[in-house]
C-alpha cells in the first residue's frame, strides 16, 4: 500500500468510527452530504479522494473535528519548482532583537510595548515561559504590537519548564534574573556536559556581577550576590551576541559603571541597547566592541520600542530571488549589516538597483530597498568565511552555498564558527547540488548547477533548512521538505510570503 492510501484508509476508519459514534448510517450521512451510500461507502474504504471542503462538511454532519486530524503533528512544505518570483516584499523585524527584548522586559516594572514583534515559535515559547512566572503579555492588534507588564514579584517556581526547554534564548533570563532574586533555576534542554560549556562564555560576562551557576542534568542553578560589580573592564572571551546581551542585561540594573570590551556591535546588540537607553541606562560606544554602561538600579519606565528590521530575512530573500533568476523588490533593508554581503555578490556579478536610505521605526537603523535583477553569477576568487560585524554575517554564510551551486566555478565556504553545521549543507545534493565537504567546518561548491526536485526531511538547523528551501524552488518539478518546525522558529509565514511572489508551496500535515 502506498503512503498516500495509507492516509486514506486510515481516513476513512476515522470517519467510520465517528459515523458509528452519531448513530448514523452511511444512507442517513450521505443524505447529509447530498450523496450517494455507495460513494460515503468508498470514503469509509479508503478508497475515495477528499478535499478540505469534504472533510469540513463530514466533520460538521457527524460533530466531529475531522479536518483538524493530525494537526499536532509535524508541519511539511510541497514545492513545486520552476517558477520565477515578482513583485515586492518587506522585511520583517529581526527575531534576535524580539528575543533579546522580550528578556530585556524583566528588566522593567513598568509598561513595555514593542512594536511589529515576529509572531515565530523562538517568540512563541519565551511568551510561554514569561506568562508561567507571572508576566501580562497581550497582543494589541494584526500589527504584531506587544504588550508586556512585569509584576513585582515573579512566581520562578511555576516556570513552564517545557516551553523554557523549547528556546537556547532561556539562557539570557540569566542577566535580568539576578536583579531579582537571591537564587532561581532555568531549565535548559541537553545534557549535563553541554550545559556547563553553554554557560562558560556567559559567566565570564555575569562573574563580576556576583552570580555563581551550577548546571546539574537539564537546570541551571543560580545565586546571586547583592550589590556586587566589576572593578574592571569585563573582557569577553568569544565576541558572541547573546553573552554580550546578557552582560549588558546585567550592567543595565547595576548601580554604577560598567565596561565591556570584545563586546558583539551586531544588530540585535545594537537594538537592545537602544532599547535600554529608552529605559533610562547610559550606554557609550554602541555599534563599537566597547561598551560603557552606566545601570538604574531601579527601572521602572512604561516604554515603548520598535526593534529593527532583520538582515538574515532579508539576505533570504535577496538568495531567493537570485536562485530562481527573478526580479523583486525587497524593502526595508537594514543596509548597514548587508553592506559585506552585497559586495560580495556584486563581486560574483549580481546586478541590483538600491534605494535612497531612510531610518528605521527606531529611529537609529538606516534602510534601503533593494530591486534585484536576473544575473550570471560566477564563483569569487577567495573563500567566503564569516566575521563579527562588520564582517560578513555568520547567519547570511549558508545563503552562499545555494548561490555559489547557481554560479560558474568553485566556490570555497568556511564555516570556523560552528562545529559541524556545514555537513547540512551536503544535503544540497539530493536536489542535484554538487557540494563536497572538506571537513567540519569547510565545502567547495562546483556549479553551477541543474536543480532537480527531491523529498527531503528539513536539517535541524535553520539557516541551512530555509538554504534547502530556497533551492526547492530553483528546482523542477516538486518536491518535499518535512518537518519544518525549525523553519516556524527563526520565520513568520515564509512560505506564505514566497507565495506571494508567485512561489508555488503549500502547507500540509500528515493525517
Amino acid at each position: 500500500m502506498s503512503e498516500r492510501d495509507d492516509y486514506l484508509a486510515r481516513i476513512g476508519a476515522l470517519i467510520r468510527d465517528a459515523r458509528q459514534h452519531s448513530g448514523l448510517t452511511q444512507a442517513q450521512l450521505a443524505t447529509e452530504l447530498r450523496t450517494s451510500q455507495s460513494a460515503v461507502n468508498r470514503i469509509e474504504q479508503g478508497q475515495q479522494n477528499l478535499t478540505l471542503d469534504m472533510l469540513a462538511r463530514i466533520g460538521s454532519a457527524l460533530d466531529s473535528e475531522l479536518v483538524s486530524v493530525g494537526t499536532s503533528g509535524p508541519s511539511h512544505l510541497r514545492v513545486r519548482g520552476g517558477t520565477t518570483l515578482s513583485g515586492a516584499i518587506d522585511v520583517k523585524s529581526s527575531k534576535n532583537a524580539g528575543v533579546a527584548l522580550l528578556c530585556a522586559s524583566l528588566l522593567n516594572e513598568g509598561t513595555t510595548v514593542l512594536r511589529k514583534v515576529a509572531r515565530i515559535e523562538e517568540v512563541n515559547r519565551l511568551l510561554e515561559v514569561l506568562e508561567s512566572i507571572g508576566v501580562k503579555v497581550r497582543w494589541l492588534n494584526e500589527e504584531n504590537d506587544l504588550e508586556l507588564v512585569v509584576p513585582r514579584d515573579l512566581d520562578l517556581a511555576a516556570m513552564d519548564a517545557d516551553a523554557a526547554r523549547r528556546t537556547r534564548s532561556i539562557i539570557m533570563f540569566l542577566g535580568p534574573l539576578m536583579h531579582r532574586t537571591d537564587t532561581f533555576e532555568l531549565p535548559y534542554a541537553g545534557g549535563c556536559d553541554l550545559g556547563t560549556r553553554t554557560v562558560e562564555p556567559h559567566m565570564t560576562a555575569l562573574r563580576p556581577f556576583g552570580l555563581k551557576v551550577v548546571a546539574t542534568e537539564g537546570s541551571y542553578h543560580a545565586q546571586t550576590a547583592t550589590g556586587v560589580g566589576p572593578e574592571r573592564p569585563i573582557v569577553l572571551t568569544e565576541r558572541g551576541d547573546t553573552v554580550t546581551e546578557n552582560a549588558l542585561l546585567a550592567a543595565a540594573r547595576y548601580d554604577g559603571v560598567t565596561v565591556i570590551r570584545n563586546a558583539s556591535p551586531n544588530y540585535m546588540v545594537q537594538d537592545l541597547c537602544f532599547f535600554l537607553q529608552k529605559l533610562g541606562v547610559d550606554i557609550e560606544g554602541i555599534g563599537t566592541t566597547t561598551l560603557r554602561v552606566t545601570g538604574r538600579p531601579v527601572i521602572n519606565t512604561d516604554v515603548e520600542y520598535a526593534p529593527s528590521e532583520d538582515p538574515i530575512e532579508a539576505m533570504s530573500l535577496i538568495a531567493a530571488a537570485i536562485v530562481t533568476g527573478s526580479s523583486i523588490t525587497v524593502r526595508r533593508v537594514p543596509i548597514e549589516f548587508m553592506e559585506i554581503e552585497l559586495a560580495l555578490l556584486e563581486e560574483m556579478g549580481f546586478h541590483y538597483d538600491r534605494g535612497e536610505e531612510y531610518m528605521a521605526e527606531n529611529g537609529h537603523t538606516r534602510l534601503v530597498d533593494i530591486t534585484t535583477h536576473p544575473s550570471k553569477l560566477r564563483a569569487p576568487i577567495d573563500k567566503i568565511h564569516p566575521m563579527p560585524f562588520p564582517g560578513l554575517n555568520i547567519d547570511n554564510l549558508p545563503f552562499f552555498a545555494v548561490i555559489a551551486a547557481t554560479a560558474e566555478g568553485s566556490t570555497m565556504l568556511h564555516d570556523w564558527v560552528y562545529e559541524n553545521r556545514a555537513i547540512y549543507l551536503t544535503e544540497l545534493n539530493k536536489l542535484g547540488a554538487q557540494v563536497k565537504l572538506l571537513d567540519p567546518h569547510r565545502v567547495l561548491i562546483e556549479g553551477p548547477t541543474h536543480w532537480s526536485g527531491t523529498e527531503l526531511v528539513c536539517p535541524p538547523a535553520l539557516r541551512p533548512a530555509v538554504v534547502i528551501l530556497l533551492a526547492m524552488l530553483a528546482a523542477k518539478g516538486t518536491s518535499v521538505l518535512r518537518s519544518v518546525y525549525v523553519i516556524n522558529r527563526g520565520y513568520e509565514d515564509l512560505a506564505e510570503r514566497l507565495n506571494a511572489l508567485g512561489a508555488q508551496i503549500e502547507t500540509f500535515r500528515d493525517i
